[in-house]
């Protein structure tokens, strides 16, 4: 006889969790309350500009090692695409400045001996000064793991922790990003090679991922939002009859987790992300990945007829007028991507998403109310990036929490 596993969320955490149990034969019903897949992780035709586009545009490294298994685990693993070598281009709006950061394909971070491979006007004793990063508690800030100034600092490991954490790296906990820098920088350019879904988010994590598990039987509602748990001695059950050896993963946001379970510890406090697109064909040569310095834009993405941007700790934008944050974003890209013309009269066909509650506070304090995938009632686990994975709220993470907890669901089975 099949155990039943529900599934409640169908976000990437949950997809993922949902992958692995459905493999290990478990019969699977996934609960989720909006009308599609793939939380803040999805793609969507946007009428604006007349293309498909992504809520966020989400970087994966090759060193994922979740996320990449993930994917290859619903066959979509070549939809991942990037350069052969993990190389990085930047640019200093401030300055003018290009350079290209070049890691290199090796499992080991030789890059750093190499003056024309790392940032222009950086020495090796730089990079050794981020070493107490790498094994901070995450109790410990990273302002007073590293110092927070200096060219190194202005022109990688900010950009990098600003992305990674999405806090201003000062105040962000010196431990996630020590497991940050751990996973990229100091594992080589091996794990470094970035990724991008080029068809989109849903192409390539999500709707895969759903026909797999319609293919194997498994029952997917939509627009079903569970609002509470009757429990039973120390497991959970639902208006869903949940026999012996059933199991629940919990894989929602913050907010509805602690309603459905009254008293569970979570992150209370987020910050936002601005993403913008704009319909126009990127310039020839421009690289599908442009670091940017110096701007209101820090990572510009070439894609097919688009250009998109994110900006991260991006609170301060949320409430400041589209046409206005458009017409900012747009004179960085110009300036970026090398663009002439008349770049103060019409936009292109333009779309700005302002995700408020992006990720959570990677801060000491906001990490410290991560809770771990188990929970008190021995049949019902957590999942989501903002549990405890040891990393900031990441696909990534996700995945990697979505894994542990129909690990966890596997292990009572064996039990």
């Amino acid at each position: 006889m099949q155990n039943t596993v529900h599934i409640v969320g169908a976000g990437i955490s949950g997809l993922a969790a949902a992958v692995r149990l459905a493999n290990a034969n478990y019969r699977v019903h996934v609960h989720e309350a909006t009308q599609q897949a793939g939380g803040r992780c999805r793609s969507y035709f946007d009428a604006a500009t007349n293309l498909t586009i992504d809520n966020g545009n989400h970087l994966l490294l090759s060193g994922n090692r979740h996320a990449v298994a993930y994917a290859r685990s619903i066959g979509t693993e070549a939809g991942l695409v990037g350069p052969k070598r993990a190389q990085f281009p930047f640019v200093d709006l401030t300055t003018g400045r290009r350079w290209q950061l070049d890691l290199g394909d090796s499992r080991l971070p030789l890059w750093v001996f190499d003056a024309a491979r790392r940032v222009p006007d950086t020495g090796l004793l730089d990079y050794l000064a981020l070493m107490p990063l790498i094994w901070a508690a995450p109790s410990k800030l990273v302002g007073d793991a590293i110092p927070c100034k200096g060219t190194l600092y202005q022109r990688l490991v900010q950009p990098l922790l600003l992305a990674a954490l999405n806090v201003d790296p000062p105040e962000g906990s010196a431990g996630l990003a020590g497991a940050v820098v751990r996973e990229t920088l100091l594992a080589g350019g091996l794990a470094c090679r970035p990724l991008i879904a080029r068809e989109g988010l849903s192409a390539v994590l999500v709707e895969p991922a759903i026909r797999l598990l319609q293919g194997q039987g498994a029952e997917i509602q939509f627009g079903h939002e569970l609002r509470g748990f009757g429990m039973a001695a120390d497991s959970v059950g639902d208006t869903v009859a949940i026999q012996p050896g059933d199991a629940v993963v919990l894989a929602v946001p913050p907010r509805p987790a602690a309603a459905l379970l009254p008293g569970l510890n979570t992150p209370t406090k987020f910050r936002a992300i601005v993403n913008a697109h704009f319909r126009f064909d990127p310039p020839p040569g421009m690289p599908a990945i442009l670091g940017v310095v110096g701007g209101l834009v820090e990572w510009l993405f070439a894609f097919p007829q688009r250009l998109s941007v994110t900006i991260s700790n991006a609170d301060r934008l949320v409430d400041m007028p589209r046409e206005e944050l458009a017409q900012a974003i747009w004179r960085d890209i110009c300036q970026a991507a090398g663009i002439t013309g008349d770049i103060t009269g019409d936009l292109p066909p333009w779309q700005i998403v302002r995700e408020r509650r992006a990720t959570f506070e990677a801060t000491p304090e906001q990490n410290a109310l991560r809770p771990g995938a188990v929970t008190a009632q021995k049949n019902l686990f957590l999942a989501g990036d903002w549990t405890d994975t040891g990393l900031p709220a990441t696909i990534e993470g996700s995945v990697r929490s979505g894994n542990r907890a129909a690990d966890l669901v596997l292990a009572m089975r064996q039990g």
